[in-house]
């Protein structure tokens, strides 16, 4: 971890070797958890009441008990904000099952973990951002929505992770993974949107992708600016005869896309694309003004 990185675990800032969970928490045993990532800005988060609603139904979703209230969470989030020693930056908000007995069952789970973890991320470098990556589609799927529901933001990135190896060894950026009826989901790590005939498309939380909030404030600033936006099935013929393809999240922001398996796009950064990342660069200065609020002493 950077030096700078800040941690906060069940109501108390800790420096990093205290920083610790049990071995017997079943988030680590399982994978049993769910958690957010969160962007701030002159130490203003983006969008939190939308990432700590996700978080409060993913946690109902697997009948994970969440011992902070929401306001409680908005305090916790001020306060490691407050102690990390630049203006920006990314949180990791984790909610686990808890320490408990060996064995799937998780009724012997009393009592949850609540983890936070403010840090730098650059999820490409600038050169990429301008220029654009490059996408394979990955042979590894998106796991089912009869499966694990899409919307439930898990621990559990296996096939994720096995799909960005895919991508490393090919010598791209990122992994396109397809779900079980060969249609686009997402990306390893963000939501995917193409251009076609200046018509904006991106694939449905049904057809395995997440209700992300950055895809949320892509599709708002769309019909903001004329852009015609549907959410729909694709397929990798989409990708592959798209005019634009760019990727969305809140670690990655907007990164646009310059190939696709091979096949080179015809704009990168294409005119859809340059609009809405200027818009949403817009409404984060909006949304996160600076504050020029000292910061609390760091942890030693």
């Amino acid at each position: 971890m950077p030096e700078s990185t800040c941690f906060w675990i069940n109501g108390r800032l800790l420096p990093e070797r205290e920083a610790v969970i049990p071995v017997s928490d079943h988030g680590l045993l399982y994978g049993d958890g769910v958690f957010e990532g969160i962007r701030f800005y002159h130490r203003t988060p983006f969008r939190l009441s939308a990432h700590l609603q996700r978080l409060a139904d993913s946690c109902k979703a697997i009948r994970l008990a969440l011992p902070y209230t929401l306001a409680q969470l908005t305090d916790a989030v001020d306060e490691i904000v407050a102690a990390f020693p630049e203006e920006n930056g990314y949180l990791r908000l984790m909610v686990t099952r808890g320490s408990g007995p060996m064995g799937l069952d998780p009724a012997g789970c009393k009592q949850a973990s609540v983890i936070l973890i403010a840090t730098r991320l650059e999820m490409v470098h600038p050169e990429l951002r301008s220029e654009g990556i490059r996408l394979i589609i990955a042979s590894t799927r998106r796991l089912p929505a009869d499966g694990l529901d899409p919307r439930i933001k898990s621990l559990n990135y296996l096939n994720h992770i096995l799909a960005r190896m895919e991508a490393t060894q090919a010598g791209a950026q990122e992994a396109v993974l397809l779900n079980t009826q060969g249609r686009v989901a997402e990306g390893s790590a963000e939501n995917i949107f193409i251009v076609h005939n200046g018509q904006l498309a991106t694939p449905r939380p049904v057809d395995g992708a997440l209700a992300g909030i950055t895809r949320g404030v892509i599709l708002e600033l769309a019909a903001e600016l004329g852009i015609p936006v549907r959410e729909a099935p694709l397929t990798p013929y989409d990708l592959y005869t798209a005019d634009e393809c760019f990727l969305s999240g809140t670690g990655a922001e907007l990164i646009p896309v310059r190939e696709v398996g091979g096949r080179p796009l015809h704009h990168c950064p294409g005119p859809v694309f340059s609009a809405l990342a200027s818009a949403f660069q817009e409404q984060v200065a909006d949304a996160c003004q600076p504050l020029h609020c000292k910061p609390k002493e760091t942890l030693s």
